[in-house]
């Protein structure tokens, strides 16, 4: 018999492989944080021993989700000014809110409150775009999640830097910190077309290719940014960033949604990625990602959740839904975005944007074990004939029972093992009684 760490035994695996695999009765057999074998169960129980076995006979078990966009910091700000068009809510309300009270102490607390809820709901990943993002990183590292944090530029002065070459060397800073960490990677994060210059970008450019990272920004967000770059410079956004050698592989374009016929073609060409944040699009009226052309154009679509406070929630369950509604009703065709494509933009996608295909992403033999556990006991997951069509169409974030990030586990029946949720409440009634005195 041979020794592991951990046994996982679950009624269903769902390993997201290329295959489209949906195994029964099968097992995770996890050593050092890797996955060793995924079994059926009476051949694991023959083969292996474990320090600590897990039997899950109502769940399936598959990849921890990865959040390809997030503000973690800014749930904070949860609820702080809705219903209001993209560009008023910035001006007039978010960006006042973040100038008095933006700080590491602010970031490290909502970072604390975001990547509680996403454990919570099932992602073991996020991708995230904001200022201090060393605070971030400790919470990151205490909690156990895995994240690619974002160096963030942006052309105007903020709390934490003043000018862009504060920004890139702060940025640097942190890359350097962390290069060798086994759950945090960085991307440079340069907020938008109409926040960063060219020359920024061009730094950008030079300084991703000698660090091997990504660069995630958003892109064509809105039709009035289009229309705003056409009548300043002459040309709209993606245009522009294509003459200065943006579009490219290492490029994370966020929400898209406005693109022409020719800007989805220079996009496939290039190899860009895209994270689609339907829900955020939606409560903005941002308008809408056309999902199932770029998939046509065999674009890779990935999912993000956008800040709490465009959101409401964190909640990638609820974004796998509405990616595949939406891309149905959008394109007018109900077989678009059938559902394990839709269950592979919140997971394998993910991962191949942010350069981790080969760590996490699926639960495949020398993948970090990168897991949850979703409960399809209840009422509302009966009955169950296609157990991806139930994740995608008829799962909520509440079933998501355990969660382990390199065999770590940082939920056990619904319980944080790592955040104590109680200081984390109490901090965040803290900040929200600050912020609700200035904001009204």
């Amino acid at each position: 018999m041979i020794h592991v760490d951990l046994i996982i035994h679950a009624r269903w695996i769902v390993p997201v492989d290329a295959k489209q695999s949906v195994l029964e009765h099968h097992s995770v057999v996890i050593e050092d944080g890797q996955i060793l074998a995924l079994l059926p169960q009476d051949k694991v129980k023959v083969k292996y021993t474990a320090t600590t076995t897990q039997t899950f006979d109502d769940h399936c078990i598959m990849p921890g989700l990865i959040n390809n966009h997030t503000h973690a910091a800014m749930s904070l700000l949860r609820g702080l000014a809705d219903d209001l068009p993209l560009m008023t809510w910035l001006n007039d309300h978010i960006w006042p809110a973040e100038k008095q009270w933006v700080s590491d102490a602010f970031v490290e607390a909502g970072s604390e409150l975001a990547i509680a809820e996403m454990i919570r709901g099932g992602t073991t990943c996020f991708n995230d775009m904001y200022f201090f993002p060393e605070a971030t990183a400790r919470v990151v590292d205490q909690s156990g999640i895995r994240a690619s944090l974002g160096m963030i530029v942006i052309d105007f002065p903020s709390a934490w830097a003043a000018n862009v070459e504060e920004y890139l060397h702060k940025g640097q800073q942190l890359h350097d910190h962390y290069r060798h960490h086994s759950r945090i990677t960085t991307h440079y994060a340069p907020h938008a077309p109409y926040t960063v210059s060219d020359n920024a970008l061009e730094r950008i450019i030079m300084n991703a290719e000698e660090l091997d990272v990504p660069i995630t920004m958003h892109i064509h967000e809105t039709a009035g940014e289009t229309t705003q770059s056409v009548e300043q410079i002459g040309v709209r956004p993606l245009e522009r960033l294509k003459a200065l050698g943006l579009l490219s592989p290492r490029l994370i374009a966020v929400h898209m949604t406005q693109l022409t016929e020719q800007e989805i073609a220079w996009c496939a060409d290039a190899g860009v990625h895209i994270a689609h944040c339907p829900e955020s699009n939606l409560k903005l009226a941002s308008g809408f990602c056309p999902v199932a052309k770029l998939d046509q154009q065999g674009i890779n679509i990935t999912l993000g959740t956008d800040g709490a406070a465009s959101n409401n929630d964190l909640d990638m369950f609820g974004e796998i839904r509405q990616a595949a509604l939406l891309a149905k009703a959008v394109a007018q065709d109900a077989s678009a975005i059938p559902a394990h494509e839709a269950l592979e933009m919140a997971t394998i996608n993910g991962a191949k944007a942010l350069g981790l295909e080969n760590k996490t992403g699926s639960l495949e033999k020398g993948k970090s074990a990168d897991i949850i556990a979703v409960d399809f006991s209840d009422i509302e997951s009966q009955p169950c004939y296609d157990v991806v069509s139930q994740l995608v169409y008829a799962t909520g974030r509440n079933q998501v029972t355990d969660v382990w990030v390199d065999g770590k586990q940082l939920l056990k029946d619904r319980q944080l093992t790592t955040l104590n949720q109680t200081k984390i409440i109490q901090n965040t009634q803290d900040w929200a009684a600050k912020i609700r005195q200035t904001d009204s």
